[in-house]
């Protein structure tokens, strides 16, 4: 105990470093969808599909690599035609990833239970350094 009373600076300092480490995790989370990485890990590994829920100019502006443009005003008509199979997983994005939860919803109810939401769309993608491509 008398570590800690005597060398309560190097304590903060140590707690303060491990929390501001442990940030963009945590934020991701609580802005409630997955990481860029784990998006990748996915894309990957299970082959899902990314449906970017932006307007077509936001779209052609930059993408995901292989992301499908369904707006978000759209999405119940014409996600069916896009992701036929409902047990792949659905990854959906949009700039902020505020529209991507609301569709998120949608997606829910149409029976795609694997939908997830890029936490923090497209500006996570880009902070990630993960590549764009535009339309």
């Amino acid at each position: 105990m008398p570590f800690f009373t005597h060398n309560w600076a190097l304590v903060l300092i140590a707690i303060v470093s491990g929390t501001l480490l442990l940030w963009p995790g945590l934020a991701a989370t609580a802005a409630g969808g997955i990481t860029p990485d784990s998006a990748v890990q996915l894309i990957n590994r299970e082959k899902a599909i990314v449906v970017d829920v932006s307007e077509a100019d936001e779209f052609a502006s930059g993408h995901i690599k292989g992301a499908r443009n369904v707006p978000v005003n759209e999405l119940e008509t014409r996600l069916p035609e896009v992701a036929k199979n409902k047990t792949v997983p659905l990854i959906l994005v949009c700039p902020s990833g505020a529209r991507s939860k609301r569709a998120l919803g949608t997606a829910k109810t149409l029976g795609y239970d694997k939908a997830v939401v890029l936490g923090g769309g497209l500006k996570a993608w880009r902070d990630a350094n993960l590549p764009l491509e535009k339309a």
